[in-house]
């Protein structure tokens, strides 16, 4: 019996790296890592320059929550197949290049949309925002099955390290490569430059052309789907019309509550509990609610339609839920969920701030361009291979307990970077201990996830796991910049003191993941793969 936590020899590990398909998840990697930085640390410089708030830059990171809802979509995705292109491409790679043709239309449409103009073009620019999320969540969903189906489960942590390589040279590209351009064609934040930053980005979709290429080369893992139920055109067109009232319902909902009596209720919680920032919490998660409910009431009148076939819909959302439960019970499944959902909350808060961050502390474009995406990113590719070869040496829990520890400690630095001020030295010891540690602890955490799944419910139990692990962090993080503010002692013109106390804040949540790890590494066996010392 093969064991996640057997140890094989330093060669056998460093061999692995060299697999076909090892080396495939780099340029898919490439693919899936440019358009996250163009929705976060990108677009908030842009917006930045463009004389956009703080506060109003860090919630155009919910454009992003597009990752966090992508299991509702994925079992779509799952299962109904591309006209044309599933034939001539497989169910895996057609979805991979609709994905990618989505992303480099949204890169186009906010490299046309001015944000400086504010009003309805600021609505278009979060539009097309919203777009370039749900396009990369939906990419990511496809690619992730893929890297699942592509490989034996001793190859995954090898091809979760080589995924991260490449996602973190997409995000080089996406990050420091957009922020060179647009600093080279003369924007900053004295002299902001609309056309540069068009430029940036209509280099950025051209440079997704290298993912279009890789889907069309590679070749459709070989998965015996013969268990599988065949459906009628009839029935995937039922279940397409499920998934687009039931969207239409969740945007209808927030439209609706996006209202002077929305705004007026914020203003009214906060004169009851004297915190800006909580009430604004509140409301806005009232009306994710609400937008949820609605949607589940839509696709519960879609049903009462009986347009949808019954059995489909118990195949695609049903039947991999009820097998995960099935296969760790509700006490094990329960604990997994919590562990999912908590992990990566540290890391992910602080980093929907970080730029802005730096940006304050009166780093230039090109010093962040340099040290905290290029310098970084051989940080992160590191600290990503080391956290394959320990997993692979070590086992996958040991070395996710040490990653969640290492990023606990490494958060703190920053509450030294932001009393030390404008001092690249020190910069670039937050971002090797930072990036190393974060990469180290992604390498195992996707490997971990991988383990999870059921091969017969690759996409969906993987798309349910991945978006539960950014939900609440990017809830969270899109208040980042009010919760900086809301410490401000109002003499400090750049917040610094708010910048110290909310990195504390983002440390400190990362601490019941060390509990977490421990209890699922003493209870926690996954199908054949045993977790257990």
């Amino acid at each position: 019996m093969t064991t996640i936590t057997e140890q094989k020899s330093w060669i056998d590990a460093l061999k692995a790296f060299f697999h076909p398909r090892v080396i495939t998840m780099l340029f898919l990697g490439l693919s899936a890592g440019i358009p996250i930085l163009l929705i976060f640390s990108s677009l908030g410089l842009w917006l930045r320059e463009a004389g956009i708030d703080r506060g109003t830059v860090t919630m155009f990171s919910w454009a992003a929550l597009g990752y966090s809802f992508k299991f509702v979509w994925a079992p779509l995705i799952d299962r109904l197949p591309v006209p044309l292109l599933t034939r001539w491409l497989g169910r895996r790679r057609a979805w991979i290049l609709v994905a990618q043709s989505s992303i480099i239309i949204a890169i186009i449409w906010m490299a046309s949309t001015n944000p400086a103009q504010g009003g309805n073009t600021l609505v278009m620019m979060a539009f097309a925002t919203v777009l370039l999320g749900f396009s990369s969540a939906t990419q990511d969903i496809v690619i992730d099955a893929y890297r699942i189906e592509a490989a034996e489960p001793a190859l995954q942590a090898m091809m979760s390290s080589t995924y991260i390589a490449g996602y973190r040279i997409g995000m080089l590209i996406a990050g420091a490569g957009a922020l060179f351009i647009a600093d080279y064609f003369g924007s900053s934040m004295d002299n902001y430059n609309y056309q540069a930053w068009t430029y940036a980005y209509w280099a950025m979709a051209v440079t997704m052309l290298i993912g279009v290429v890789t889907t069309l080369i590679i070749a459709e893992p070989e998965v015996d789907r013969s268990a599988e139920t065949d459906h009628s055109t009839r029935d995937y067109l039922g279940f397409l019309a499920l998934f687009v009232f039931a969207v239409l319902g969740f945007i209808g909902a927030f439209i609706y509550t996006s209202s002077d009596g929305v705004r007026e209720t914020k203003d009214s919680l906060t004169a009851m509990l004297g915190n800006k920032v909580l009430s604004g919490f509140l409301v806005e998660t009232f009306r994710l609610a609400l937008a949820i409910l609605s949607a589940f009431i839509m696709a519960k009148i879609v049903l009462l339609t009986k347009i949808v076939n019954q059995q489909m819909l118990q195949e695609t959302y049903i039947a991999p839920i009820k097998d995960f439960f099935k296969r760790y019970g509700m006490g094990l499944a329960l604990l997994l969920l919590a562990l999912i959902g908590l992990y990566r909350i540290s890391d992910i808060v602080l980093g929907v701030i970080a730029n802005v961050f730096y940006q304050d502390l009166g780093y230039t474009k090109t010093e962040i361009a340099s040290i905290v995406k290029t310098f970084g990113l051989f940080m992160t590719i590191a600290g990503g291979f080391l956290g394959g070869i320990l997993s692979v040496r070590y086992g996958v829990m040991r070395t996710l307990f040490l990653g969640a520890l290492l990023v606990v400690l490494t958060n703190l630095l920053f509450v030294a970077l932001a009393k030390m001020g404008h001092n690249p030295y020190m910069l670039y010891v937050v971002i090797s201990a930072d990036n190393i540690s974060g990469g180290l602890a992604s390498a195992a955490f996707i490997a971990f996830l991988s383990s999870l799944t059921n091969i017969k419910f690759t996409a969906v139990q993987y798309a349910i796991f991945s978006s539960l692990m950014t939900l609440l962090p990017k809830i969270i993080g899109g208040y980042s910049g009010s919760i900086v503010d809301s410490f401000c002692t109002g003499t400090d013109g750049h917040c610094l003191v708010g910048y110290e106390y909310f990195f504390i804040i983002a440390s400190l949540m990362g601490l019941p993941v060390l509990i977490l790890v421990k209890l699922a590494d003493k209870y926690l066996e996954i199908g054949e793969f045993s977790l257990k010392k």
